[in-house]
Parts: structure tokens; sequence; C-alpha cells
């Protein structure tokens, strides 16, 4: 039997998906692009191409939809974690607060 590890209490699907971020509060309203790699009920995992991004920073978070199946999304959220993964990329965990 294979053991189940990973204590969430929502399963994450992968999607590596692009998606785009807005800051929240941002005066000049810029956007930057990402890659959403996995997604819960509660939050997401996203690729960014700069080396850091603040703990609690509120992004809106849009991923278009392909599908006529599925809705695309667009939430709100903060930053949990950022880990860098090479010198000018990292990886932030977010939280979704809500879904719009």
């Amino acid at each position: 039997m294979i053991a189940y590890d990973d204590k969430r209490n929502f399963y994450r699907m992968m999607v590596n998906s692009p998606c785009e971020l807005a800051l929240l509060g941002d005066p000049a309203q810029r956007t930057m692009q990402a890659i959403c790699k996995d997604i819960s009920a509660t939050g997401m995992s996203l690729e960014i191409e700069q080396p850091t991004m603040d703990i609690g920073t509120l992004l809106v978070v849009s991923i278009e939809s392909n599908s006529d199946q599925v809705p695309s999304l667009i939430a709100k959220a903060k930053v949990l974690r950022c880990t860098a993964e090479t010198e000018n990329s990292c990886l932030l965990g977010v939280e979704i607060i809500e879904i719009k």
C-alpha cells in the first residue's frame, strides 16, 4: 500500500497553465505573466520570472480557459511563501482569499 504523507485538506491538481498576476494596490496597475503549477480548493503554486516577492502581497490571479466546459478563473490571493527556483525566478505559494 502506498502511504499518503501530504497532510493537506484538499488535493492539488497539476495544471501548468499560463496565468496573469496583478498586484492589488499597485497605482501603476502593472501585471506579470506566471505559470500556475498546481491548484487546490484553497491555494495555488505560481512560478514567476522575478527573484522574489514579499510575503503577504495581495494579487489577482487570472487563468484563462481554452474550453467551453471549464470557466476561466479570477481569484484574489495572498502570498504565503516564496522560494527561489533560479537566480531570476521563484515559486510562490498563495492562499486563495476570494474567487471572483
